[in-house]
């Protein structure tokens, strides 16, 4: 078993006046199947939660629409009252249907009902972090967030929000939301076989605004995954563990959210994004998603 580093990898990074460690933990993962209903396992859900805490994570990354509800409820039950150094992000702008589908839901009052039911869920007078969710299960999409975004800086506005961010976005839209508000973070899919925001990243990176990539280890092609699994193999390593350290000296501004039921897990994740890539490994790694 991998030993658990003397810190957490990565150290700190600021979301506003915030600061959370730059790795953190993704509670999608805590719900049922499909992300719908009640854990199987209630008492290990709650445990990965204080076993997080209790590890030095800082950054907690959720949806009251993963459950729904559920997941909210259950960081709620696990560490209510937060500690002062412990941050929650949430999103809105989507729901959950009885298919398990994950249907828009941007409409001002939309997302007033959200940001109201993550409140309630959390047990917070102000979400620290809201991302607006943008496009769909397949991407982002193309298109104004102006209603949306909008909508979200009045509740700020209010008091109800301290920072804002988007998800699944194009680099248009996180232009676009820039120019209406500051936002503290972008949340896309991005890994090693996905490469498609590395010029946003360092974009954003200049700009001091975290990027908080989900799949760190999803869509890999057979020939992608055969590279990978070889740098892994040298380094006596598993793929996730590379692909988790590599996320982490990829750029300072990237914050990691990996997400797991399991508090061995959740160890393994810890001690594998610690590992030291070499300028070998690096070059190796970059061929992958080029």
């Amino acid at each position: 078993m991998s030993t658990l580093p003397a810190s957490l990898p990565g150290g700190t990074w600021p979301l506003g006046d915030l600061t959370v460690s730059r790795f953190g933990y993704g509670a999608m993962q805590l719900a049922g199947p499909q992300v719908m209903g009640p854990p199987a396992d209630r008492d290990g859900a709650l445990a990965v939660l204080r076993e997080a805490v209790g590890l030095g994570i800082t950054h907690i990354d959720t949806a009251d629409a993963y459950g729904p509800h559920i997941t909210n409820q259950l960081i709620r039950e696990a560490l209510h009252p937060y500690p002062d150094s412990l941050h929650i992000v949430t999103k809105v702008g989507a729901t959950r249907d009885g298919e398990g589908g994950w249907p828009p839901a941007r409409k001002p009052e939309e997302l007033r009902r959200a940001v109201r039911e993550n409140l309630e869920s959390l047990g917070l007078g102000t979400l620290d972090v809201v991302n607006l969710r943008l496009g769909d299960a397949q991407g982002p999409v193309p298109g104004s967030l102006s209603e949306a975004f909008e909508e979200l800086v009045k509740l700020q506005q209010q008091g109800l929000i301290r920072y804002l961010g988007v998800s699944n976005a194009t680099a248009e839209q996180v232009t676009e939301a820039r120019s209406i508000a500051p936002i503290v973070s972008v949340q896309n899919m991005y890994n090693l076989a996905h490469r498609h925001d590395d010029e946003l990243i360092d974009e954003l990176a200049e700009q001091g605004v975290a990027y908080v990539p989900f799949f760190p280890l999803g869509g890999f092609s057979p020939l992608q995954s055969s590279a990978l699994t070889s740098v892994a193999s040298r380094l006596d390593a598993t793929p996730m563990s590379v692909a988790l350290a590599w996320l982490l000296q990829r750029s300072p501004n990237i914050l990691l959210i990996p997400g797991t039921s399991s508090v061995a897990h959740l160890r393994e994740n810890v001690a594998g994004a610690g590992l030291q890539l070499s300028d070998r490994d690096l070059a190796e790694l970059d061929k992958i998603g080029r």
